[in-house]
């Protein structure tokens, strides 16, 4: 299964860089995509719509300010999405992390720290590793030695 990271400006890039990084060392196959849910709102329907079809088993969107792009994907698909709040604006990011982490009943988006994405990775190679051993064991064996540090 593959991961893909969602964000809601190239801006976002910097931020979101450790979710990429933290799951191609696992060995998760990764995409990026820059796609806005108030400037691109079709687009990021069709892309959450097709996701499991396209091979997709989580979803992981990085938004700032209104933050919308994680329930918006969430209202489009059953795949697992995990947000990420990501600092800014005047009040760094705490409109971000209300924006993503009150959603309705029926349409949850797990959701991290603002600037979580490394955690954000993390957790979508927990839900991953439910049905891939392989994953489990390098996910087992990695937090052996981070909680050696």
């Amino acid at each position: 299964m593959n991961v893909a990271v969602l964000m809601g400006s190239a801006n976002d890039k910097p931020k979101m860089a450790p979710a990429v990084e933290t799951l191609e060392s696992f060995g998760v196959t990764v995409t990026e995509h820059v796609m806005s849910a108030h400037r691109t709102p079709a687009v990021v329907a069709e892309f959450a719509r097709s996701a499991r079809d396209a091979g997709y088993g989580v979803i992981i969107c990085g938004a700032g300010m209104a933050a919308h792009l994680a329930g918006a994907v969430a209202g489009q698909t059953t795949l697992p999405v995990i947000g990420v709040p990501l600092s800014g604006g005047a009040i760094g990011g705490i409109d971000a992390l209300y924006a993503t982490v009150q959603m309705p009943r029926g349409v949850p988006v797990a959701t991290v720290a603002i600037d979580g994405s490394a955690n954000a990775a993390l957790l979508a190679v927990q839900i991953l590793a439910l049905n891939d051993k392989s994953l489990a064991d390098r996910l087992a064996a990695y937090r052996a030695e981070w909680l050696k540090a």
